[in-house]
């Protein structure tokens, strides 16, 4: 049964770093990955290449226990892959094009949910970029009429305001970061208490349940109806990139939800798994 479970939509791909190491990612997979760990049975919906990368996808999601019936199998376009580049711990994306995961169908989707209501449906922005899977997502919300967990993931130039505006909307919680923030609302960066002026117009603007704004060293904070619950970052003693932390972040922030956390918890357990994530390399555990 679905019900209650969570569903994520969008890329799953390999994280190509300069050392060789390819480790499987992408943010709705890393996000599966976790909630699986957190014994949510997430239902991953993507598409994989039919390919030696593909393969291991699907090798590795049985053996976890993960289910696979949402994961499509293509034999036109390749499994994902992200070639990732580090400066100073920080990650930049060289995101490949026209990936298997840009082009799940919808039908196909839609079938895998055939009677069921999933507690929530999780999606990015990135797997929005082409309409095939704009459209599957779509198809989706309208079967479903789930609530939605946004997670902006702003990859230049894979995003445009229009689309964003769009998703917004039919968004319940969002959670993005503070670069991500003060994209959205056209504000100056600003590490100080202006981010929550800025977060305040986008959670009224949307009418959101919750707006998580995650804030690199300076920690998070959470915005509801009742105000403002901040949170101080878990020192990293010894840091390895920050590849899938804001995603681990997200995880727990959906656990607590799913399991009616109080919000100091969740964000507390959030920062904290986070901070762990940040210690190995590439974001699955």
């Amino acid at each position: 049964m679905l019900r209650d479970r969570p569903v994520v939509f969008g890329e799953v791909l390999f994280d190509c770093f300069p050392n060789g190491q390819e480790v499987l990612g992408g943010a709705p997979f890393n996000v599966a990955w976790h909630l699986q760990k957190f014994s949510c049975a997430p239902l991953m919906i993507s598409s994989t290449g039919n390919d030696r990368y593909g393969a291991v996808v699907r090798t590795t999601m049985r053996e976890k226990g993960m289910d696979i019936s949402g994961i499509q199998i293509s034999d036109r376009y390749p499994t994902g892959r992200v070639v990732v580049t580090l400066q100073d711990g920080q990650p930049e994306y060289d995101i490949v094009t026209d990936q298997a995961y840009d082009h799940i169908d919808a039908q196909a989707a839609v079938n895998v949910l055939s009677g069921h209501t999933p507690a929530l449906i999780y999606h990015g922005s990135l797997a929005l970029r082409e309409k095939p899977s704009r459209e599957a997502l779509g198809a989706l919300l309208k079967k479903t009429n789930a609530p939605v967990f946004l997670d902006l993931n702003l990859r230049a130039p894979w995003w445009e305001m229009s689309l964003l505006e769009g998703i917004l909307r039919r968004a319940t919680w969002v959670k993005l970061n503070d670069e991500e923030l003060c994209e959205m609302t056209r504000r100056p960066m600003n590490d100080g208490s202006e981010l929550q002026v800025y977060a305040k117009e986008l959670f009224t603007k949307y009418r959101l349940k919750q707006l998580i704004v995650t804030c690199g060293a300076q920690g998070a904070f959470i915005l509801s109806k009742d105000g403002i619950v901040e949170g101080r970052p878990t020192p990293v003693e010894n840091i390895v990139d920050t590849v899938g932390a804001g995603d681990a972040f997200s995880a727990v922030t959906i656990a607590g939800v799913l399991q009616g956390w109080p919000i100091n918890e969740t964000l507390n357990k959030a920062l904290k798994f986070a901070a762990e994530i940040c210690q190995q390399q590439g974001g699955t555990t």
